[in-house]
């Protein structure tokens, strides 16, 4: 049995007609969360926050790092302020995270052993420790991706942009930059 299979499968016994009442668009508590992909944080993050389904809006990549200042995770916080009714940000980073400890010389190449062609890696404008977010410090990587959503002049000044710092073992928060 295939991945795809046992997911389609469990799906199958998950699905019941009125199980699940249909939530709005818009989140209930105002708030857009950006945070890490780690799986370690799902089912885990949001209810360490008191958030429950239909709460926020969240949006992860690895690291919870921006890259492109005016990429994907300021689209979505843009859609998030402006069509959602998103009134506050937060970064969140968190402790023991992969992408502060990537060693960018065997990820070239893993991906070249996997086929990636090497001219596709030297063309990533920046070069690929950049391109893929690496960072050596989760808090200072929280507060750049904090000042950068700060600093966008996509991002109204009265939309709060908080970071903070998880832990992945036993769930506490800390505050790194406080957007008040």
């Amino acid at each position: 049995m295939t991945l795809l299979d046992k997911v389609l499968n469990h799906n199958n016994k998950f699905v019941r007609p009125g199980a699940f009442p249909p939530l709005p668009k818009d989140p209930k508590r105002q708030l857009a969360i950006f945070t890490c992909m780690d799986t370690r944080l799902v089912d885990f993050l949001e209810p360490a926050m008191g958030i429950k389904r239909g709460d926020a809006k969240v949006i992860k990549n690895a690291g919870n790092t921006l890259v492109d200042p005016n990429g994907g995770v300021i689209r979505s916080l843009v859609a998030a302020v402006f069509l959602l009714g998103v009134e506050e940000i937060f970064v969140i980073g968190h402790k023991d995270c992969g992408m502060a400890s990537v060693d960018v010389e065997m990820l070239k190449q893993k991906m070249v052993e996997r086929g990636v062609d090497p001219a596709a890696i030297e063309a990533l404008d920046p070069d690929l420790g950049q391109w893929v977010g690496a960072f050596s410090c989760p808090e200072e990587n929280v507060e750049r991706v904090t000042s950068i959503i700060r600093k966008s002049p996509l991002i109204p000044k009265d939309v709060p942009v908080h970071g903070l710092i998880f832990c992945p073992n036993d769930g506490h928060l800390e505050v790194v930059v406080s957007g008040y």
